[in-house]
């Protein structure tokens, strides 16, 4: 009897032996690792979506490593993983150089391997950031300028450029659209910040791969991909949170979950959010201080005036996000996503158009946007196979919808303009990867997207109610389309060179008809037909195990859209933008060398050169319509404009990035950016150029131990004199301070700032930021609101 207990107790240890699983999970956070390469030197193995591995084979080995291109590799010996329990803890790196990317080439690369600069956001970034908003996660990347005309709004900067000459994807699909203006724009916050599991930027010009508008660089957001499930139960994770932010009593909430299968999966998402008007600091230029406001009582526009002069009064606005996935792998060879994208915003004022004056008075009553409306549904198919024309294949088709509204009426009139926009964008994409031996690919493919722009107007007496027609925006039922199709070639000549080189060929057309009952243009329709040959030959050089070398040369366009072709709309006081059926494509030409040297696995420092020259620019000029410089425009005397390929435009900079792992869990990064911009003009000397950013940049201290992690970190930014303010930006002086001569600047400023995150145990982590601890008093750049002030950030994540 006792034998038999003997050997079921030794039978019983050895199967329990024989099923253990190694587990890696997030020192930090407690979630599991996925995509955990684990290694001996007799055998290996990947985690799974639990971050679960089989153990078998690791018996008795001196070393086994773990690897995670967002981790810091950790090594140890199978006694002691027996006696952890089989159960790591990574820690997160600041150091990414072996990361995976795939903007770069629509491929994944390794993101040493890409000759551009490339900055990646990852999704404990995220988390420990908090950001409110898709802009304000994106301005956390280094070398991204946020530019902000209202709070519900966020317009990027890369390297002197914004608006239509960046592009802006989500999971690869393309969101700029017709209607892009080269003024800033705020369809980034229309992505949701809870969505996102990484968000790549590149710096410098990417027409090779994405067309038009890719000129100073391109913003990659990936959302949540559904997970399956790698055994016999059903693999589900739920995720919560809710958020409080004191600076404009921001209230959010967030749900999303994911229900997986063998070869099914499914993830649902949704976040509401809600945000009162904002309030800036109490420390800098009293210009910026909102000391009335227009409210219309009994009929009548009265200023009154505000309570608390740091409130902006009005700011405020609420946001929804949906998001749906399903993902369907019948084996290893296919994968079928499908996803679809839903958001909306509430009406939200212009706040940089009520903070204008003339004659002593606010000119605008009321300056609102309609709800900012953007939903995609997105179907992408990957193939696996062994075939002579590919390895593998991606197609992928996409409907997208995007809405909008202006709505005006100056102080003291009756007449409400309302002006509404939408464009739909269907869009198809086919891609191969092919690779001729274990040195060189091959990525080929081709790309349709049809646009079509729908635009009204009408004119409303509000002491009537009546309602009559009135000019659009845009030519209504315009199209613009663009075919193309690209060859990109990589080499891995050595050890330590790699050569990317590729083409592409766009071909653009537009078509206007342009109503007359408004406006007596001297022409009825505008046509384009347009191509642009893109190019980029890039090189890799990596001199010795701390040092690599590179060197990116390249070009990049952007066609004329129906927002330059064919607006009408007031661009300022007394001034009117006309169509301009002649424009022509902008060429951009770019060059950068880039240096990293590493010190181990513990220091990293990036440095990067760039130049870049734009042809044939489209800016707004003076302009006649009919042999006229000026029109009656919404009952003024208006100045007339038009966009024209009229100039020249160069940036030069410089970006520098430190990342440093330091003892006792400490770690440092900074990340720095320099540009300089100058257009031409008309009489053919320069000025400063619009969008180039001052100098600003960021550094970050952080601890981290056990479940707690802190990041201590300033914002800076440099001044811009009055000198160096471009001319459109000096027509703003309402949205500047004034120097000792009273003449409109940008003031420098920073702000000492502190994130803490608490991870309580599997399923509950507490978030507290402390933003603008010292209360200053700023506005980056060409923003017409004025930043948060002291701000504090509340906020609860569960995970189940």
């Amino acid at each position: 009897m006792k034998k038999r207990i003997i050997f079921i107790a030794c039978l019983f240890l050895s199967v329990a032996a024989m099923a253990q699983n190694i587990q890696v999970i997030d020192k930090v956070s407690l979630q599991a690792i996925p995509e955990v390469f684990i290694f001996s030197p007799d055998t290996s193995a990947i985690t799974n979506a639990k971050g679960k591995a089989g153990s078998k084979g690791f018996e008795g080995a001196e070393t086994i490593q773990f690897h995670h291109p967002s981790y810091q590799k950790v090594t140890v010996s199978y006694a002691k993983l027996k006696e952890a329990k089989f159960k790591i803890l990574m820690t997160e790196s600041p150091i990414l150089l072996n990361e995976v990317v795939v903007s770069a080439s629509g491929r994944e690369q390794s993101k040493s391997k890409v000759p551009n600069k490339i900055a990646t956001i990852t999704a404990n970034q995220i988390s420990l950031q908090n950001p409110q908003t898709a802009a304000d996660l994106v301005g956390n990347a280094g070398g991204v300028f946020i530019q902000k005309s209202q709070y519900g709004g966020g317009s990027p900067m890369i390297r002197g450029f914004a608006a239509n000459r960046v592009l802006i994807a989500v999971d690869g699909v393309r969101m700029n659209n017709a209607i892009f203006r080269s003024g800033n724009l705020q369809n980034v916050i229309s992505i949701d910040p809870f969505s996102i599991s990484k968000t790549e930027v590149i710096f410098g010009a990417g027409s090779v791969i994405y067309g038009s508008d890719a000129v100073g660089g391109v913003m990659n957001f990936y959302t949540h991909r559904p997970t399956l499930s790698t055994g016999d139960k059903a693999f589900v994770k739920v995720n919560t949170a809710i958020r409080y932010a004191t600076a404009s009593k921001e209230k959010t909430g967030h749900v999303d979950f994911n229900l997986g299968f063998n070869k099914w999966a499914f993830v649902t998402s949704a976040t509401f959010s809600d945000f009162g008007d904002l309030k800036m600091g109490s420390r800098g230029p009293d210009e910026y201080l909102r000391p009335e406001y227009v409210e219309r009582i009994n009929g009548k526009d009265s200023v009154l005036m505000n309570s608390d002069p740091q409130i902006q009064n009005p700011t405020g606005y609420s946001q929804i996000n949906l998001m749906q996935k399903i993902r369907f792998r019948p084996n290893t060879n296919w994968d079928i996503n499908f996803a679809s994208h839903y958001s909306t915003t509430s009406n939200y004022s212009r706040y940089d158009r009520l903070i204008r004056y003339k004659n002593g008075l606010p000119r605008s009553a009321e300056w609102y946007y309609g709800p900012q409306v953007w939903t995609m549904n997105n179907l992408k198919i990957d193939q696996i196979a062994d075939t002579k024309m590919y390895d593998k294949l991606s197609i992928g088709l996409a409907h997208q919808y995007f809405e909008e509204s202006r709505h005006d009426r100056d102080f003291q009139k009756t007449e409400r303009y309302h002006r509404y926009e939408n464009v739909k964008v269907i869009s198809a994409n086919i891609d191969f990867e092919k690779a001729l031996n274990e040195k060189q690919k091959f990525y080929y493919g081709a790309e349709a997207l049809l646009n079509k722009v729908g635009s009204t107007g009408e004119d409303e007496d509000i002491s009537t109610g009546s309602m009559v027609p009135a000019s659009s925006r845009y030519p209504d039922g315009s199209t613009w389309n663009s075919y193309a199709a690209y060859l990109s070639w990589w080499n891995t000549v050595n050890d330590q060179l790699s050569v990317q080189a590729g083409l592409r060929y766009n071909q653009i057309t537009l078509a206007s008809e342009f109503d007359a009952t408004y406006y007596d243009f001297p022409f009825t329709s505008a046509d384009l037909n347009k191509g642009a040959l893109t190019g980029s030959l890039g090189f890799n050089y990596k001199a010795s195990e701390n040092w690599l070398l590179k060197l990116n040369l390249s070009t990049a366009f952007r066609a004329p859209n129906i927002d330059d072709i064919g607006k009408v709309f007031d661009s300022g006081d007394g001034q009117v933008v006309v169509p301009n059926p002649d424009l022509k494509p902008e060429y951009a030409y770019n060059a950068e060398l880039g240096i990293t040297r590493t010190f181990g696995e513990k220091v990293e420092i990036d440095f990067s050169v760039f130049y870049i020259l734009l042809d044939q620019a489209m800016v707004r000029r003076d302009y006649t319509l009919n042999g006229l410089d000026s029109i009656i425009y919404d009952g003024e005397l208006s100045q007339v404009q038009a966009i024209q390929n009229a100039a020249q435009a160069s940036v030069y900079g410089f970006q520098a990035d430190v990342e440093a792992i330091l003892p006792m869990g400490f770690g440092f990064t900074t990340h720095f950016s320099y540009q300089k911009g100058e257009e031409e003009l008309d009489d053919g000397s320069t000025a400063p150029l619009r969008h180039a950013a001052p100098m600003f940049g960021s550094s970050h201290l952080t601890y981290t131990r056990n479940r707690f992690k802190a990041d201590f970190y300033a914002v800076y930014n440099g001044e811009i004199a009055n000198k160096n303010l471009a001319p459109s930006e000096i027509e703003k002086a309402y949205i500047y301070a004034r120097d000792a001569d009273g003449n409109p600047y940008c003031p420098s400023w920073h702000t000492i700032n502190l994130k803490l995150r608490y991870q309580l145990n599997k399923h509950i982590m507490l978030s507290l930021g402390a933003e603008n601890l010292t209360d200053q008093r700023y506005r980056p750049y060409s923003s017409g609101v004025a930043a948060s002030g002291r701000n504090f950030i509340f906020s609860v994540k569960g995970t189940f």
